[in-house]
Protein backbone atom coordinates (compact mmCIF):
# COMPACT_ATOMS: atom_id res chain seq x y z
CA UNK A 1 0.00 0.00 0.00
CA UNK A 2 1.42 3.33 -1.09
CA UNK A 3 1.57 6.42 1.16
CA UNK A 4 1.37 4.44 4.40
CA UNK A 5 4.27 4.85 6.84
CA UNK A 6 4.84 3.28 10.19
CA UNK A 7 4.15 5.74 13.00
CA UNK A 8 5.73 4.89 16.33
CA UNK A 9 3.19 4.46 19.03
CA UNK A 10 4.23 6.13 22.30
CA UNK A 11 4.57 3.64 25.10
CA UNK A 12 3.53 4.46 28.65
CA UNK A 13 6.40 5.19 30.95
CA UNK A 14 7.25 2.60 33.50
CA UNK A 15 6.09 3.48 36.94
CA UNK A 16 8.91 3.89 39.37
CA UNK A 17 8.80 2.67 42.91
CA UNK A 18 8.45 6.23 44.19
CA UNK A 19 5.54 7.11 41.92
CA UNK A 20 3.85 3.82 42.72
CA UNK A 21 4.03 4.51 46.43
CA UNK A 22 2.79 8.07 45.90
CA UNK A 23 5.55 9.61 48.02
CA UNK A 24 8.53 11.60 46.83
CA UNK A 25 11.89 10.29 48.02
CA UNK A 26 12.90 13.77 49.14
CA UNK A 27 9.95 14.08 51.53
CA UNK A 28 10.60 10.59 52.87
CA UNK A 29 14.23 11.51 53.51
CA UNK A 30 13.14 14.73 55.22
CA UNK A 31 10.86 12.80 57.55
CA UNK A 32 13.63 10.37 58.42
CA UNK A 33 16.14 13.16 59.11
CA UNK A 34 13.53 15.03 61.17
CA UNK A 35 12.80 11.96 63.30
CA UNK A 36 16.51 11.24 63.71
CA UNK A 37 17.27 14.84 64.69
CA UNK A 38 14.53 14.94 67.31
CA UNK A 39 15.51 11.56 68.73
CA UNK A 40 19.23 12.34 68.87
CA UNK A 41 18.76 15.80 70.36
CA UNK A 42 16.28 14.74 73.03
CA UNK A 43 18.22 11.59 73.93
CA UNK A 44 21.54 13.44 74.06
CA UNK A 45 20.22 16.18 76.34
CA UNK A 46 18.63 13.59 78.63
CA UNK A 47 21.87 11.62 78.87
CA UNK A 48 23.91 14.74 79.64
CA UNK A 49 21.52 15.94 82.34
CA UNK A 50 21.29 12.54 84.03
CA UNK A 51 24.99 11.68 83.78
CA UNK A 52 26.01 15.09 85.12
CA UNK A 53 24.32 14.25 88.40
CA UNK A 54 26.30 11.05 88.90
CA UNK A 55 29.63 10.57 90.72
CA UNK A 56 32.55 11.59 88.54
CA UNK A 57 35.51 11.38 90.93
CA UNK A 58 36.33 9.58 94.16
CA UNK A 59 39.25 9.66 96.58
CA UNK A 60 40.43 9.69 100.19
CA UNK A 61 41.31 12.85 102.08
CA UNK A 62 44.10 12.47 104.63
CA UNK A 63 43.03 13.53 108.13
CA UNK A 64 44.50 13.22 111.61
CA UNK A 65 42.31 10.22 112.33
CA UNK A 66 42.94 8.42 109.04
CA UNK A 67 41.47 8.67 105.56
CA UNK A 68 38.11 10.26 104.77
CA UNK A 69 36.41 8.92 101.61
CA UNK A 70 35.05 11.69 99.39
CA UNK A 71 33.27 11.90 96.05
CA UNK A 72 31.97 14.63 93.76
CA UNK A 73 29.36 14.58 91.03
CA UNK A 74 29.51 16.10 87.58
CA UNK A 75 27.79 19.31 88.62
CA UNK A 76 30.56 19.94 91.16
CA UNK A 77 33.26 19.23 88.59
CA UNK A 78 31.76 21.39 85.83
CA UNK A 79 28.27 22.72 85.25
CA UNK A 80 28.95 23.46 81.59
CA UNK A 81 27.61 20.21 80.05
CA UNK A 82 24.25 20.43 81.85
CA UNK A 83 23.87 24.12 80.98
CA UNK A 84 24.65 23.45 77.33
CA UNK A 85 22.21 20.52 77.29
CA UNK A 86 19.44 22.92 78.33
CA UNK A 87 20.53 25.33 75.59
CA UNK A 88 20.50 22.44 73.13
CA UNK A 89 16.96 21.47 74.08
CA UNK A 90 15.80 25.05 73.61
CA UNK A 91 17.54 25.23 70.23
CA UNK A 92 15.98 21.92 69.18
CA UNK A 93 12.51 23.35 69.79
CA UNK A 94 13.39 26.72 68.24
CA UNK A 95 14.48 25.02 64.99
CA UNK A 96 10.79 24.49 64.18
CA UNK A 97 9.77 28.04 65.08
CA UNK A 98 11.97 29.81 62.53
CA UNK A 99 12.77 29.53 58.84
CA UNK A 100 15.55 30.38 56.43
CA UNK A 101 18.63 32.01 57.90
CA UNK A 102 17.17 31.94 61.40
CA UNK A 103 16.81 28.18 61.23
CA UNK A 104 20.42 27.76 60.15
CA UNK A 105 21.60 29.95 63.03
CA UNK A 106 19.59 27.96 65.56
CA UNK A 107 20.83 24.68 64.05
CA UNK A 108 24.41 25.93 64.40
CA UNK A 109 23.70 26.82 68.04
CA UNK A 110 22.38 23.29 68.57
CA UNK A 111 25.54 21.77 67.10
CA UNK A 112 27.82 24.06 69.12
CA UNK A 113 25.95 23.18 72.32
CA UNK A 114 26.65 19.51 71.71
CA UNK A 115 30.28 20.17 70.87
CA UNK A 116 30.81 22.28 73.99
CA UNK A 117 29.13 19.69 76.22
CA UNK A 118 31.33 16.96 74.78
CA UNK A 119 34.60 18.85 75.23
CA UNK A 120 33.84 20.05 78.76
CA UNK A 121 32.67 16.61 79.92
CA UNK A 122 35.72 14.92 78.43
CA UNK A 123 38.02 17.41 80.17
CA UNK A 124 36.19 16.81 83.44
CA UNK A 125 37.05 13.12 83.25
CA UNK A 126 40.57 13.84 84.51
CA UNK A 127 39.90 16.88 86.67
CA UNK A 128 40.75 16.70 90.39
CA UNK A 129 40.15 20.32 91.39
CA UNK A 130 36.59 19.74 92.58
CA UNK A 131 37.66 16.84 94.79
CA UNK A 132 40.51 18.90 96.27
CA UNK A 133 38.06 21.68 97.09
CA UNK A 134 35.69 19.17 98.67
CA UNK A 135 38.53 17.83 100.80
CA UNK A 136 39.50 21.32 101.97
CA UNK A 137 35.89 22.15 102.80
CA UNK A 138 35.21 18.89 104.63
CA UNK A 139 38.41 18.75 106.68
CA UNK A 140 38.78 22.48 107.22
CA UNK A 141 42.37 22.23 106.02
CA UNK A 142 43.18 24.16 102.85
CA UNK A 143 46.27 22.02 102.37
CA UNK A 144 44.39 18.70 102.53
CA UNK A 145 45.41 16.27 99.81
CA UNK A 146 43.57 13.49 98.03
CA UNK A 147 44.88 9.95 97.92
CA UNK A 148 43.68 7.04 95.79
CA UNK A 149 42.06 9.41 93.32
CA UNK A 150 39.88 7.69 90.71
CA UNK A 151 37.41 8.75 88.07
CA UNK A 152 34.26 6.95 87.00
CA UNK A 153 32.92 6.43 83.49
CA UNK A 154 30.16 9.02 83.90
CA UNK A 155 32.14 11.94 82.41
CA UNK A 156 32.55 9.95 79.21
CA UNK A 157 28.86 8.98 79.21
CA UNK A 158 28.14 12.71 79.45
CA UNK A 159 30.49 13.35 76.54
CA UNK A 160 28.65 10.70 74.50
CA UNK A 161 25.38 12.53 75.20
CA UNK A 162 26.98 15.74 73.93
CA UNK A 163 27.94 13.93 70.73
CA UNK A 164 24.29 12.99 70.19
CA UNK A 165 23.32 16.67 70.49
CA UNK A 166 26.10 17.54 68.05
CA UNK A 167 24.77 15.00 65.53
CA UNK A 168 21.28 16.45 65.89
CA UNK A 169 22.70 19.90 65.09
CA UNK A 170 24.52 18.56 62.04
CA UNK A 171 21.30 16.98 60.77
CA UNK A 172 19.46 20.27 61.33
CA UNK A 173 22.14 22.14 59.37
CA UNK A 174 22.03 19.64 56.52
CA UNK A 175 18.32 18.92 56.22
CA UNK A 176 16.65 21.58 58.36
CA UNK A 177 15.56 23.66 55.36
CA UNK A 178 13.20 20.79 54.40
CA UNK A 179 11.67 20.39 57.83
CA UNK A 180 8.22 21.86 58.56
CA UNK A 181 7.68 24.83 60.82
CA UNK A 182 5.32 25.13 63.77
CA UNK A 183 3.08 27.68 62.06
CA UNK A 184 2.53 28.98 58.59
CA UNK A 185 0.05 29.83 55.89
CA UNK A 186 -0.46 26.26 54.84
CA UNK A 187 -1.76 23.19 56.55
CA UNK A 188 0.34 20.12 57.07
CA UNK A 189 -0.70 18.65 53.73
CA UNK A 190 0.54 21.76 51.91
CA UNK A 191 -2.90 23.05 50.88
CA UNK A 192 -3.98 26.62 51.69
CA UNK A 193 -6.33 27.06 54.58
CA UNK A 194 -9.88 27.71 53.42
CA UNK A 195 -10.95 31.30 53.75
CA UNK A 196 -14.30 32.59 54.90
CA UNK A 197 -17.23 31.94 52.62
CA UNK A 198 -18.36 35.05 50.75
CA UNK A 199 -21.32 36.78 52.34
CA UNK A 200 -24.46 36.54 50.24
CA UNK A 201 -26.85 39.43 49.69
CA UNK A 202 -29.92 39.49 51.99
CA UNK A 203 -33.10 38.00 50.61
CA UNK A 204 -35.68 40.81 50.20
CA UNK A 205 -38.45 38.29 50.86
CA UNK A 206 -37.01 37.50 54.31
CA UNK A 207 -37.43 40.46 56.69
CA UNK A 208 -35.04 38.91 59.23
CA UNK A 209 -32.24 39.01 56.62
CA UNK A 210 -32.89 42.69 56.00
CA UNK A 211 -32.73 43.49 59.72
CA UNK A 212 -29.47 41.53 60.08
CA UNK A 213 -27.95 43.47 57.19
CA UNK A 214 -28.96 46.76 58.81
CA UNK A 215 -27.40 45.64 62.10
CA UNK A 216 -24.13 44.99 60.24
CA UNK A 217 -24.24 48.49 58.77
CA UNK A 218 -24.97 47.24 55.26
CA UNK A 219 -27.42 48.60 52.74
CA UNK A 220 -29.93 45.77 52.09
CA UNK A 221 -31.19 47.51 48.95
CA UNK A 222 -27.75 47.45 47.29
CA UNK A 223 -27.25 44.64 44.85
CA UNK A 224 -24.19 42.42 45.46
Amino acid sequence: MEGVSAVPVPQPRARTADSASGAAPDSAGSRRSLAAGLLLGAAGATVVLLASGQTWAEGDAATGGGALPLSVDGQAVTGVPAALAVVGLAALVAVFAVRGTGRRIVAALLALSGLGATISAWAGGSDSTALDEEAARTTGDAAATIHALSHTAWPYVTAAGGLLILLAGILALRYGSRWPAMSGKYERDGTPRPGKAPRTAPDPDRPEDLWKALDRGEDPTREA
